[in-house]
């Protein structure tokens, strides 16, 4: 049977995970353990590797189609225009995030900023620095950020470690 990507809503993809299962639908949610974040206390926590996404094994049928979309948290199966057909992920992929999965491998997500968006720099002499990026180069992960010190803009290059996206 082949595998077809579906979206859900946001922060839902466990709740349609466990929807689907419910419904005796063959589904794979691909997670990640990364530390939360809160100010209280620090611990290992399992988020999903793709955010709003997770994968079904199922046959294209109208009738199983209609029970994976009506499955609470599901918004739409991926395709190629709205209301058309699903288009199957191919196994290949599916195995290869399996084997990512179950080496258990550490891993992290980098999400660069892009030109225009405010962006912080989190390493070097300008640590703690709020600016806008002007230009990227993410073959070379080098960014270009206008700062506004004392009322004049400073161009300074980064590099992809050194900025986070605000």
């Amino acid at each position: 049977m082949p595998w077809f990507a579906v979206h859900t809503r946001s922060r839902h993809e466990d709740v349609a995970c466990r929807g689907l299962l419910l419904k005796s639908i063959h589904a794979f949610l691909p997670k990640m353990e990364v530390w939360s974040k809160r100010k209280d206390r620090r611990r290992k926590i399992q988020v999903p590797i793709f955010p709003g996404y997770l994968f079904v094994e199922v046959e294209p049928d109208n009738h199983t189609r209609l029970s994976v979309l009506t499955t609470p948290g599901v918004v739409r199966m991926l395709g190629k225009k709205a209301g058309g057909d699903p288009i199957p992920v191919p196994e290949s992929q599916i195995s290869a995030v399996r084997r990512v999965v179950e080496s258990r491998v550490e891993m992290h997500r980098i999400q660069y900023p892009e030109a225009g968006e405010k962006a912080m720099i989190i390493d070097g002499p300008f640590t703690g620095i709020e600016g806008t990026v002007l230009k990227t180069d993410l073959a070379r992960e080098l960014f270009v950020i206008s700062i506004e010190l004392l009322q004049r803009a400073v161009a300074i290059k980064v590099e992809g470690f050194q900025i986070r996206k605000i």
